[in-house]
């Protein structure tokens, strides 16, 4: 986003969950410590997070550049790979809210477990999903990386253990080739 503010690129910037009034609302009820969702509430929850920002933002801004930190992927990994619920469910569910959306390209930032663990040492207040168990995370990751390998064209994988200018340079160099 600093890439496209310093040449003037017109964009919006949304996460997920997150992006707008409503969805943001959701993120606080999904990443408070004190909630503890069953596995399928955690997914429709987000999904109604994207819903949101669909409607009201994505919608709206078909025609212009949309950075969105996490989507339809991350469902797949975080709640298909990581919860083990059925794929087909969130592919239904993702299909229905996105209706015509495609996702232009993905940046997926891989990290080593050492490097998550001191990362998350360094944070100064933890979500709920920052103190599920290592296993998730992995399962979390080779989720993502299964996806990314399916859609090689879609994807670039980066190394976010290198320092974080290499990656900048990698990526800024991808979104000009992009746009």
């Amino acid at each position: 986003s600093k890439y496209f503010d310093k040449k003037k690129i017109k964009y919006i910037k949304i996460r997920e969950p997150g992006g707008n009034t409503n969805s943001e609302k959701i993120r606080k009820i999904i990443l408070n410590n004190k909630s503890n969702f069953n596995k399928n509430t955690d997914l429709l929850l987000y999904l109604a997070a994207r819903s949101e920002n669909i409607e009201n933002i994505i919608n709206k801004n078909k025609n212009r550049i949309i950075l969105i930190d996490r989507f339809v992927d991350s469902t797949l990994a975080y709640q298909h790979y990581g919860m083990k619920i059925n794929k087909k469910i969130i592919n239904q569910l993702n299909d229905f809210l996105l209706n015509k959306i495609r996702v232009t390209f993905t940046f997926l930032n891989l990290v080593s477990e050492k490097n998550m663990k001191l990362r998350l040492a360094k944070r100064k207040s933890l979500n709920r999903y920052d103190s599920f168990r290592i296993d998730f995370y992995k399962r979390v990751q080779l989720g993502f990386i299964k996806i990314a390998n399916l859609n090689k064209k879609k994807y670039l994988k980066i190394n976010s253990n290198l320092p974080i200018n290499i990656n900048k340079k990698i990526i800024i160099n991808k979104i000009n080739k992009i746009i």
